[in-house]
């Protein structure tokens, strides 16, 4: 049987990897690090639930994947700017919250333990360069970043809890959150412009938390991460396949690129097993996808009006927020007509994610 190689324990190269050695194939799997989860430090992260209509569990299990790590459900969201306060109550969770990091319980080791058991070989603290891989999984691409967050974790006595603030000063063109869950909290900031105000937005989000629930941290550590992304994905190049955000794959609006890195991974998989056209593949599943976030974004920083009233309010008066939310990320009627907008506004203003 074909021996695969991959560059990248994350996600995106586990889910590969899972993939390929359940169908047989002998996998080597390259990390820098000497562990997976190495970006990360045990910050919590959205597995979103909102962009697809079957659940995201049932999806990973479709793909044959576990969920043997820390997975909590959240029907419930906060959202604010500041003053106005909307709640959103759902029956179906709008997310999972995920931990990432090397520590256990986190995501990447739920990944790594599955890829172990399966017989695939990870050679850690071990740099495989790009051109010698057959999938690449090496994680955001540095000359095509877009979005930076930072913040702290921490052990507190809240009750498990999610608020998200969309406030310009509290996370420039992106937004700020509280997350709580099992003790353990995360308040970070994620900012799409004016990087040197990182500080003062951390600062603003958690003094509007500290308005809104009574703000325990206990010993808290920094966190922090960067996203990346391109307008012309490039899928495959000289026989290797790009998946996650190596090919530039992640959510233009909010970041949420979880659930498209596995989906990624699984595909550039199918590909190798059936003999598909990976870039085929890619582009049926994510190219309307991410079309739709360069609308979102365009949306999201010319109509935000720096307070997000508008956006707030939408979603707190919707009884069902998912059709809305699922529109959004499936490139509906309104979207096709904005693009060729959308698009020229964000060459111009992020021309260095143009490939």
């Amino acid at each position: 049987m074909q021996m695969i190689r991959i560059a990248g324990a994350g996600p995106a190269g586990l889910s590969a990897a899972i993939t390929l050695a359940q169908a047989g194939y002998e996998v080597n799997v390259f990390e820098r690090h000497p562990d997976v989860g190495g970006r990360f430090s045990g910050d919590l992260q959205g597995l979103e639930n909102w962009s697809e209509r079957t659940d995201v569990l049932t999806d990973l299990s479709a793909m044959g994947l576990k969920v043997n790590f820390e997975c909590t459900p959240f029907s419930e969201l906060t959202v604010t700017n500041g003053t106005l306060i909307e709640e959103l109550k759902t029956k179906r969770p709008l997310f999972y919250l995920v931990k990432r990091g090397s520590m256990p319980g986190t995501l990447d080791q739920g990944l790594k333990q599955q890829a172990l058991a399966v017989g695939v070989n990870i050679n850690f603290s071990v740099a495989l360069k790009p051109d010698k891989a057959d999938i690449v999984a090496t994680g955001p691409i540095m000359t095509k970043l877009f979005g930076l967050d930072a913040g702290l974790v921490f052990s507190t006595k809240l009750p498990d809890l999610a608020i998200g603030i969309a406030l310009d000063d509290a996370g420039y063109k992106g937004y700020a959150y509280l997350l709580v869950t099992n003790g353990y909290g995360c308040l970070c900031t994620v900012l799409f412009d004016q990087l040197n105000r990182l500080e003062s937005c951390l600062a603003a989000a958690k003094q509007i938390c500290a308005r809104l629930v009574d703000l325990d941290i206990v010993d808290g550590r920094k966190v922090g991460g960067v996203g990346s992304f391109v307008l012309d994905n490039v899928w495959e190049r000289d026989q290797q396949k790009f998946v996650g955000e190596a090919a530039g794959l992640q959510d233009l609006l909010w970041g949420f690129g979880i659930r498209n890195a596995l989906t990624s991974g699984w595909l550039a998989a199918r590909g190798v097993i059936t003999r598909t056209s990976f870039t085929k593949l890619a582009q049926h599943r994510f190219r309307q996808r991410n079309r739709a976030g360069v609308v979102n974004r365009y949306l999201w920083e010319r109509l935000g009006q720096h307070d997000y009233r508008t956006v707030i309010r939408q979603l707190g008066h919707s009884a069902n927020p998912f059709p809305l939310l699922r529109s959004f990320y499936n490139f509906n009627l309104l979207q096709r007509a904005l693009y060729p907008f959308a698009l020229r506004h964000t060459r111009q203003r992020y021309r260095h994610l143009v490939v």
